[in-house]
């Protein structure tokens, strides 16, 4: 072989180095923060997910948790997975909100009157939730339930009156929660998650709106003693990765990956309604008392709420058309339900 053709064989070795090296997909870590504090069932079964998939992929893909809140508040953790510092978290429905807005329907204040209606809208509703957030740039595996949140605090909260005596904490980022509690003439505290418990501790907050579950799991339970027996929104969590980290991953694994994390997320799902009933029996045995708040405020804050929902509805905080959407299958399951009633 001459050296023109002894060239050009080179040539061709070090193009297809070079091109299998821009190719090729190295071993992937991937961050996660959550609030999540290790020990709960949630950290329990993603560490199991996580020991899976590096067994599953010779350890080609990992994971590094960080639980507790060690990463900051959700939108700390949205801003460190924009540089890279993180790539994912668990975040609630308003935590995501700043990537996909659409993502707190589920959330808005008196959507929901029951878990019956919440499984009708889910079983037509997630899918398309899921794919939003996919357009987004974020990989999930699938939305948790995490029970309804309801006013907790020191006090009885019964009605309206009731709330503009307390210091009311409202999200971070929850514009559509502070809206409806200015249309009540409440001046609220905004806070992160992270916050809260130091905030109830101190008296700078003395009323929290949340499920018994998160109540427990995030030790806030610590500080109640009465809760207001009615569905004030519907929580939700979503693991959340960033589609730039995950492809990063081998073809094989992200499949391998989507597979044991949504069937993890689905066992989630499905214990989170058994463990918020258990969290509520645990509240009730520590002495909590559940009254339900007069039929006058629950309606008064209905529409406070439903005030809220089309301001911010029409000011673009969210698609107003696929809320409604959201609103009509709940009519619906309503009207199927009382006709079934009368038959």
């Amino acid at each position: 072989m001459n050296s023109s053709a002894m060239g050009r064989v080179v040539q061709v070795i070090c193009a297809a180095i070079l091109l299998f090296s821009a190719t090729a997909h190295a071993d992937v870590t991937l961050k996660i923060a959550t609030i999540a504090p290790d020990g709960t069932r949630w950290m329990t079964l993603m560490r199991a997910a996580a020991k899976e998939v590096k067994q599953r992929t010779d350890a080609r893909v990992r994971f590094k948790f960080y639980p507790g809140g060690v990463m900051g508040t959700e939108s700390s953790v949205m801003r460190k997975i924009r540089i890279g510092q993180l790539h994912g978290g668990a975040f609630t429905g308003g935590g995501l909100s700043v990537a996909y807005p659409d993502i707190k329907i589920y959330a808005l204040p008196m959507l929901f009157a029951n878990f019956d209606e919440v499984d009708y809208v889910r079983a037509r509703m997630d899918k398309v939730f899921e794919a939003g957030l996919e357009e987004a740039g974020f990989v999930n595996f699938g939305i948790v339930e995490g029970g309804f949140a309801m006013f907790m605090g020191s006090k009885p909260i019964k009605n309206s009156t009731n709330l503009r005596d307390e210091k009311s904490w409202v999200p971070e980022g929850d514009a559509i929660a502070y809206a409806a509690y200015k249309a009540l003439g409440i001046s609220p505290v905004v806070l992160p998650l992270t916050d809260v418990l130091t905030g109830m501790q101190t008296g700078l907050i003395s009323t929290v709106v949340a499920s018994p579950l998160a109540a427990v799991a995030l030790q806030w339970h610590t500080q109640i003693k009465y809760v207001a027996d009615v569905p004030m929104s519907y929580v939700t969590g979503i693991l959340a990765i960033n589609k730039r980290a995950f492809n990063r991953i081998e073809p094989a694994d992200q499949v391998l990956v989507r597979q044991v994390l949504e069937a993890t997320f689905d066992r989630i799902n499905a214990s989170n309604r058994v463990d918020d009933s258990a969290a509520r029996a645990a509240l009730v045995e520590q002495g909590v008392k559940f009254l339900r708040p007069s039929d006058d405020a629950i309606e008064e804050w209905r529409n406070a709420s439903r005030q809220a929902f089309e301001q911010k509805g029409k000011e673009g905080s969210f698609d107003l058309n696929l809320a409604n959407e959201v609103v009509d299958l709940i009519a619906d399951f309503r009207r199927q339900e009382k006709a079934d009633q009368s038959e």
